[in-house]
């Protein structure tokens, strides 16, 4: 199957301070990749290298093909044609990333024009639809709409809009539903699970919770210091996982899910041993290896990412970055 976006050998820098390295994936056209990891990991600086949206002052290598045009080769101009038509993105805080001095239906007709040969009256009737189509109740009227007008989920509704006004090939949401409540947290998610099997858009969900893209994503990538502890089907993962960050990942969010109703108040929830460390501050070798009870000298060297025992023929190959993977999904156990 032919992919609509290939990350290669990504890196990034700051200055002489490495905040991803080697991140390597591809996505074909409607399959939905989960990027899971805490904060710090590199999920959002992974995800705005995937969309030429890198900060001033930071510096990528290796490739990033969208439909084999390489973004860290070609113009800026050649950037952000293919930005919004085929590569979108739905931020975390839809406050920050919307204008607040511009209603919302122009905001979503001018990222429609700007992709699109649309006189003005098409770009508004086309936002209207995209605001119907986005479960506003009253889209004529919501249209007019400034953002501080809107409840947190309803702006999140506007980014999703937004990032599907042009019918793209690749949707990345970076942790779409941190800001909003749970209930709305749901509503959310299914909106974009829905869109995006409408618009056939293979989906890049970023979070820290693998209970989040579980239901959701046919793959999961964890990223742990920059780089690929493991990578799988959702399945592998859920069930077999091999590096022992997944699995402290797991157990935690499986503590607070269990039988739908989460902690009681006498539930012990596990914890990842110490802290995630700051931008490079992370220990030389494997990045995890401070906070893991199973590291030893060994693990002073950075461990390549090499195929799991798991794994069907002709599948996803299910990959782990550990000098010690674990053996079964009972040593699944995280640092006290």
């Amino acid at each position: 199957m032919t992919a609509v976006l290939s990350v290669r050998d990504l890196a990034i820098r700051s200055g002489p301070v490495e905040l991803v390295s080697g991140v390597s994936f591809d996505l074909a056209g409607g399959e939905r990749l989960g990027v899971i990891g805490e904060s710090g990991s590199g999920k959002t600086l992974t995800a705005l290298a995937a969309i030429g949206l890198l900060p001033a002052g930071l510096t990528a290598s290796g490739q990033v093909l969208v439909h084999g045009h390489d973004l860290f080769q070609i113009s800026e101009r050649n950037r952000s044609a293919l930005r919004g038509s085929r590569v979108a993105m739905v931020f975390q805080e839809p406050l920050s990333a919307l204008n607040p001095t511009m209603r919302i239906g122009k905001q979503i007709a001018e990222a429609y024009r700007v992709h699109r040969p649309a006189s003005r009256s098409q770009a508004r009737a086309r936002a209207i639809e995209l605001l119907e189509r986005v479960e506003f109740t009253d889209p004529v009227r919501q249209a007019r709409a400034y953002p501080h007008q809107l409840s947190g989920g309803q702006r999140q509704r506007v980014m999703l809009a937004m990032a599907i006004a042009c019918d793209p090939d690749v949707i990345l949401a970076d942790e779409p539903t941190t800001a909003l409540d749970v209930t709305v947290q749901q509503q959310v998610l299914a909106l974009l699970s829905r869109l995006a099997a409408e618009e056939g858009s293979a989906l890049v969900l970023i979070s820290h919770d693998l209970a989040v893209v579980s239901g959701m994503c046919e793959r999961v990538m964890v990223l742990y210091g920059g780089r690929v502890a493991e990578s799988g089907t959702t399945r592998q993962l859920l069930t077999a996982p091999r590096h022992p960050y997944t699995a402290a990942l797991l157990a935690s969010s499986a503590a607070v899910t269990l039988d739908g109703g989460g902690a009681t108040p006498h539930t012990v929830l596990p914890v990842i041993r110490g802290q995630v460390p700051g931008a490079g501050a992370f220990p030389a070798g494997c990045p995890f290896r401070n906070r893991c009870d199973r590291a030893t000298a060994e693990c002073e060297q950075v461990p390549p990412l090499r195929a799991a025992a798991q794994g069907a023929p002709g599948g996803p190959k299910h990959q782990v970055a550990c000098c010690h993977p674990l053996e079964e999904a009972s040593d699944a156990r995280p640092a006290p």
